[in-house]
């Protein structure tokens, strides 16, 4: 099984999603089947459709996220020495050649990605284009607008 890379901040996030899942929800779900099945007739009762199907997907993610932590190599970006170059973990600061608008990213795992809180999906076309790059370097982003150019500004792994 290939190795997911997650920074340290993005495994925390899935463990307290497991255990929330293992020790609040699916106790709840239980709960929710015992009581509908308790008014009787299944065939007919669409509280009990709607708790198993409930089910189901609680059941789902929390295997999905037993998978994703076993596969995980989990990244500390404070402890990454790449040199200066864009790794994964690294933050960096951009400026758009087009407009001079600057921006701030970090390069995480998928499962971290969030644009509004300036974390981006190191397979994205934006992470990919960036790998690897240092400070003064040029980023070339083909984005759904047309050719986007990034000056790298600068890089830290904090």
């Amino acid at each position: 099984m290939a190795t997911l890379p997650i920074t340290k901040r993005g495994a925390e996030k899935l463990k307290a999603e497991l255990h929330q899942l293992k020790t609040v929800e699916r106790p709840a779900v239980i709960t929710a089947i015992a009581e509908a099945r308790a008014q009787g007739d299944l065939s007919e009762n669409a509280e009990y459709d709607a708790a198993k199907d409930r089910q189901g997907f609680v059941e789902g993610r929390i295997q999905e996220i037993e998978g994703k932590l076993a596969a995980a190599q989990v990244i500390d970006p404070a402890e990454v020495d790449a040199g200066g170059k864009i790794v994964f973990g690294s933050t960096v600061e951009l400026e758009d050649e087009d407009s001079g608008d600057r921006v701030t990213y970090q390069i995480v795992g998928e499962d971290e990605a969030d644009l509004k809180l300036g974390l981006i999906n190191v397979s994205s076309p934006i992470g990919r284009a960036l790998i690897g790059k240092e400070e003064g370097d040029t980023a070339e982003v083909q984005a759904p607008g047309g050719l986007r150019r990034y000056e790298v500004m600068g890089v830290s792994y904090v």
